[in-house]
């Protein structure tokens, strides 16, 4: 391996930045100029000795909750005595949180993210790896940004000899950078339309690839789902022999299914109890902390992680740390601002349920909506949904340009809002956005559209009570 001196951290970032986009052109470009190949991934991780095979890795796919699901589980190895690694994407504020590994004098109990020193002396180290590879024509193409990050990934768990790795699925499953590893136990939350233009234009095509991260002879931890969903998993599941194993079990019974949205409920597990006590809020969550307990006593009977008990999975679900999911903050000027990364039809359908259970018409007091978008995503179906509940006299939608390459414009914005008779307003950032919003005393103030939308405002709310 070629031994250059590290780049410095912003150095390292900016670098990584200037890759190729997977999902969206480079600047002056009208498409993307990448095809998805894991083969590519393969070269490039056996040239750094292949790191994902030092550990065990469970991998998580879906379209919904596969964030939240990978966080609970790892708190729940970490509260369990694990060294843990953490992949997920995006993030919310800084990359590093992508790489996150158990660690000394987090609060909580917490998982740490990767440190800048670790993150630019890996980078360094995979980017000579890459483009020396790209130049012998090796690699096809220098490594894209998710390569890149995963392969980094990979490697800062090797280094930290963590006992197990989870590993969020970026997109889809079959062909995603993550998916050259050999998954202990594979897992599928709620599979929704979403990427259709690179996954398929129905539920069933975008399931074929999540399945793909099913190995012959593996384990699956899923729950029932959509029909034509729950067909292609049954197919793949017994064409490769998969043991299916039904988070159903642990979901909580007809009593317990209160309309709160704090998830705070009792499961029978035997003839014991377990006490869920999340701190992420919303119905929803269920399906997600029902797949990560079934996917910790999979881990504890059949895989040696004897360490886990009910009492560390009570422990880990409770210490979760999963922020930008219906996630309150306060604002200047009495207003009560509510975060949530949903970006999809799917997700803002449960945003929607979840505001419609706390708004008040009554109140008198003003809703406010943030919002902003990808432009592959269904933006008309998703104001649809969301956007009614902001048309009284006294409410306001906020309109705003992600920065992110894939943002959709003011224009496109603005298009998907004019049928809905709401008072709608553009800005320039999402600091103006929400600089006018809490102008208005005592509103409700909800950011929802992106997680890039998100991870801005929340980082600007952060930095304004520091």
């Amino acid at each position: 391996m070629p031994n250059t001196p590290p780049m410095t951290y912003e150095a390292a970032v900016k670098h990584l930045y200037s890759r190729g986009f997977e999902l969206a052109p480079r600047p002056g470009e009208t498409t993307p100029n990448r095809e998805f190949d894991l083969n590519q991934m393969r070269i490039l991780a056996d040239s750094l000795d292949s790191p994902q095979g030092r550990y065990p890795s469970i991998l998580i796919a879906g379209t919904n909750g596969k964030g939240s699901t990978s966080a609970t589980i790892a708190s729940i190895l970490n509260a369990s005595g694990y060294k843990t690694g953490l992949y997920t994407s995006p993030h919310l504020s800084r990359i590093n949180e992508r790489i996150q590994t158990s660690g000394s004098g987090a609060s909580n109990n917490q998982l740490v993210a990767i440190t800048d020193d670790d993150f630019s002396r890996l980078y360094t180290q995979i980017d000579n790896v890459g483009t020396e590879l790209t130049r012998k024509g090796t690699l096809s193409q220098s490594p894209s940004l998710f390569e890149v990050m995963t392969a980094l990934a990979f490697r800062y768990f090797a280094e930290q000899q963590v006992d197990i790795a989870v590993l969020e699925v970026g997109l889809g499953g079959r062909l995603d950078a993550s998916n050259i590893v050999q998954p202990l136990v594979s897992i599928l939350t709620d599979i929704d339309l979403d990427h259709m233009e690179w996954l398929g234009d129905t539920v069933a095509k975008i399931a074929r690839e999540k399945v793909g991260i099913l190995r012959s002879e593996g384990i699956l931890v899923t729950l029932p789902q959509h029909p034509e969903v729950d067909e292609v998993i049954e197919d793949v599941v017994t064409s490769l022999n998969v043991r299916r194993v039904n988070a159903a079990d642990y979901l909580p019974s007809h009593d317990d299914q209160s309309s709160s949205w704090t998830n705070q409920y009792t499961i029978g597990v035997g003839v014991d109890h377990l006490r869920v006590n999340s701190p992420l809020a919303g119905q929803h969550q269920r399906r997600n902390l029902a797949i990560a307990i079934a996917s910790a006593f999979e881990l504890q009977r059949n895989h040696g992680f004897s360490r886990i008990t009910s009492a560390s999975i009570e422990q880990g679900i409770h210490q979760t740390y999963w922020p930008g999911r219906l996630e309150f903050m306060s604002g200047d000027n009495h207003s009560t601002i509510l975060l949530d990364v949903a970006h999809n039809p799917a997700g803002i359908a449960t945003l929607r349920l979840y505001l419609s259970s706390i708004f008040n018409s009554a109140s008198g007091l003003p809703h406010q909506l943030i919002f902003g978008a990808l432009r592959d995503k269904s933006i008309h179906e998703m104001a649809q949904k969301l956007f009614p509940l902001f048309r009284g006299s006294i409410d306001r939608i906020h309109l705003v340009a992600v920065n992110n390459p894939r943002a959709a414009s003011l224009e496109e914005l603005k298009a998907a809002t004019d049928s809905i008779g709401a008072v709608t307003l553009m800005h320039a950032s999402v600091a103006d956005a929400l600089k006018e919003a809490q102008e208005t005393a005592n509103s409700t103030i909800v950011i929802a559209g992106s997680l890039f939308l998100v991870g801005e405002a929340r980082h600007l709310l952060l930095a304004g009570k520091s």
